[in-house]
């Protein structure tokens, strides 16, 4: 017998929206299921059952917003820490790319839940994704999120002469982090000092680490792409925002 589920979990297995989305369409009537509007939290349906939203629901989730970043050195991804400022301070008109032909007008309303979809730590820099869509969020970062991110690292060998191929092909698959062995990587020299990573994990300055098991430093630190989207010529402090087009 199949077991029932969350409703709100169901409606995000589905990309419906996130969980706390669909809490919060729960509690205001805006779900319903096989046609019968459901309004109490924690409700449980069957995979079977028909889900919809209404049109109230699908309004507000078509005025959320995504946002590409080129973050500087010396913004953090999500909340302030150690004095250091996060950054979606940076998501202001001034700083809007003058070659955005998005024709989204900005609003103070769009900064409220404007979370980063992913990290990049403070001393990386590059192309950082902050949503209101919790679609959005789950695509990137969810549990079972397989979307590729590519990154520009120049390293220094440690040790005298070139990088071994043995411990390139290391890079590409063999090395564990906290006792959990990596997924396989694509890593290549693209000239005498700077690789090219292909991730499609994120653990915590995982780049930095493996690249430390190997005997290389970790000299500068650069996202160019996550899934289809790429950095492209935005400049380094300015954003756009993710365009109709577009698709991780």
């Amino acid at each position: 017998m199949t077991e029932p589920l969350r409703l709100s979990k169901r409606m995000s297995e589905l990309g419906l929206c996130s969980r706390r989305e669909a809490d919060e369409w729960i509690a205001k009537g805006w779900v319903k299921v096989d046609g019968k509007v459901i309004a109490e939290l924690g409700s449980k349906v069957l995979p079977h059952q028909k889900i919809s939203i209404e049109r109230q629901a699908q309004a507000e989730q078509a005025r959320r917003v995504t946002v590409l970043l080129n973050k500087p050195m010396g913004f953090v991804s999500g909340q302030a820490e150690d004095g250091y400022k996060p950054a979606s301070v940076l998501v202001r008109p001034e700083n809007r790319w003058s070659e955005d032909n998005s024709p989204i007008q900005f609003s103070a309303a769009q900064l409220k839940s404007l979370v980063p979809a992913g990290r990049l730590d403070i001393d990386s820099i590059g192309l950082l994704i902050l949503t209101q869509d919790g679609r959005v969020a789950k695509q990137l970062i969810g549990e079972d999120s397989n979307i590729e991110k590519e990154y520009l690292v120049r390293v220094k060998h440690l040790k005298p002469g070139k990088l071994p191929d043995g411990e390139l092909k290391r890079l590409n698959h063999g090395l564990a982090l906290d006792g959990q062995p990596l997924r396989p990587a694509n890593v290549s020299w693209q000239n005498d000092d700077q690789l090219r990573f292909v991730l499609r994990e994120g653990k915590k300055r995982q780049i930095r680490r493996m690249c430390e098991l190997v005997g290389l430093k970790v000299l500068g630190l650069k996202r160019v792409r996550i899934g289809q989207v790429k950095l492209g010529n935005l400049p380094v402090g300015q954003w756009r925002y993710l365009r109709d087009d577009e698709q991780f």
